[in-house]
C-alpha cells in the first residue's frame, strides 16, 4: 500500500502543474468501499467521480513538496545502513568458517579500525579472501556516503521545535528525531494516538465472529520507516528508562520477548503523540538507568 501511495504522490506533482487542483485517494480505503467485479479505467474514473461529488472520497495525506524531499534524503541513507549491516553479516558469516581466528582477534569489534586492518591481513582461502577485501572495500563506500548524509541530519535538526522535543525521549536520538518529524509531518491530522499507531501498522489484526474476537500478528500496513524508527528505538530505551524498562520486562514475562518488544514501540509511539500534539518534552517520573 505505501508503495502505492509513494507513486501516486509522484503522479500528484506532476497533475498539479497542470491542474487547479487534486485529490489522492487511498488505494485501500476506495476498494473497501466500492470494490467491483468488473474492473477497468473508465470504471475506476467514475467511482472516483462520484466519490468525489458526494464528499465520500478516502483521501491520503499528501506532504509538502520540502517534506517529502527530506524523506527522500533520509530514506536513502537508512537504505545505506541496511545495505552496510547486510555487508557486514557476511564478512561475519564467512569468519565462522575459520574458528580459529577467534582467538587471534586483536579486538573485540571486528570492525573497528584496528579490526579492519586485522581483517586485510589474515590468512584465508583464495575465494574468501577475495571475498572479503571486495566486502570491506565496499564497506568503505557505504560509510563515506553514510557520513555525508550526517551534515544534512545536523542541517535538517537545528532550530526544528519537534526534533528537539522528540531528542528528550528515551532511545530517539538525533536521526530518529529527525526522521520521526518529518515522516509524520503534521501530527495534528490524527485525531487521537489509535489512528497514528495505524498509521504505521503498529496494530495486531483482528477478526471477530459470533462473539469472538481474535487478535493476529501485526497489520504492518502503514509507514514502515516510523514503524522501524519505533521498534528499533526500543533496545535503548529500556537500557536507559526505568519505566518502560519493567513496561518490556512485565509484557516478556506474560507473552515473550517479540510481543514485548512491540508493545513496547506502541508506548513509545504513545510518548511520540502527546510529545508532538501537546509540544511538551517528555519527562521521566523516575531516575533513568545508569
Amino acid at each position: 500500500m505505501l508503495e502505492a501511495t509513494r507513486n501516486w504522490t509522484v503522479m500528484h506533482d506532476w497533475l498539479e502543474e497542470i491542474v487547479d487542483e487534486v485529490h489522492l485517494a487511498h488505494p485501500v480505503k476506495v476498494k473497501a468501499i466500492a470494490e467491483a467485479k468488473i474492473k477497468t479505467d473508465k470504471i475506476d474514473a467514475r467511482v472516483l467521480a462520484h466519490l468525489l461529488r458526494t464528499d465520500l472520497l478516502p483521501e491520503a495525506h499528501v506532504a509538502s513538496p520540502e517534506a517529502r524531499e527530506v524523506r527522500s534524503v533520509l530514506r536513502q541513507r537508512m537504505f545505506l545502513v541496511r545495505v552496510r549491516t547486510m555487508v557486514k553479516n557476511r564478512v561475519v558469516g564467512l569468519l565462522d568458517r575459520y574458528p580459529e581466528l577467534s582467538e587471534g582477534r586483536p579486538c573485540k569489534e571486528v570492525f573497528s579500525r584496528e579490526g579492519k586492518e586485522w581483517l586485510k591481513q589474515i590468512s584465508l582461502k583464495e575465494t574468501d579472501r577475495r571475498m572479503v577485501d571486495e566486502d570491506l572495500r565496499l564497506l568503505e563506500e557505504l560509510e563515506g556516503h553514510i557520513d555525508q548524509s550526517e551534515g544534512l541530519v545536523e542541517k535538517l535538526a537545528e532550530g526544528d521545535w519537534r526534533v528537539d522535543l522528540l531528542q528528550t525521549i528515551p532511545g530517539i536520538g538525533k536521526f530518529f528525531s529527525v526522521l520521526i518529524a518529518y515522516e509524520v509531518d503534521d501530527i495534528g491530522r490524527f485525531a487521537h494516538e489509535k489512528k497514528f499507531f495505524s498509521y504505521m501498522g503498529l496494530i495486531p489484526s483482528t477478526y471477530s465472529s459470533g462473539g469472538r474476537t481474535f487478535h493476529g500478528r501485526l497489520t504492518k500496513q502503514g509507514n514502515k520507516y516510523l514503524r522501524w524508527a519505533l521498534v528499533e528505538a526500543v533496545w535503548p530505551a529500556i537500557r536507559t528508562d526505568r519505566e518502560l524498562r519493567a513496561y518490556y520486562e512485565r509484557i516478556k514475562a506474560r507473552s515473550g520477548a517479540n510481543p514485548a518488544k512491540v508493545a513496547t514501540a506502541r508506548r513509545l509511539a504513545t510518548i511520540v503523540y502527546r510529545v508532538l500534539s501537546q509540544r511538551r518534552s517528555y519527562r521521566v517520573s523516575g531516575s533513568r538507568l545508569p
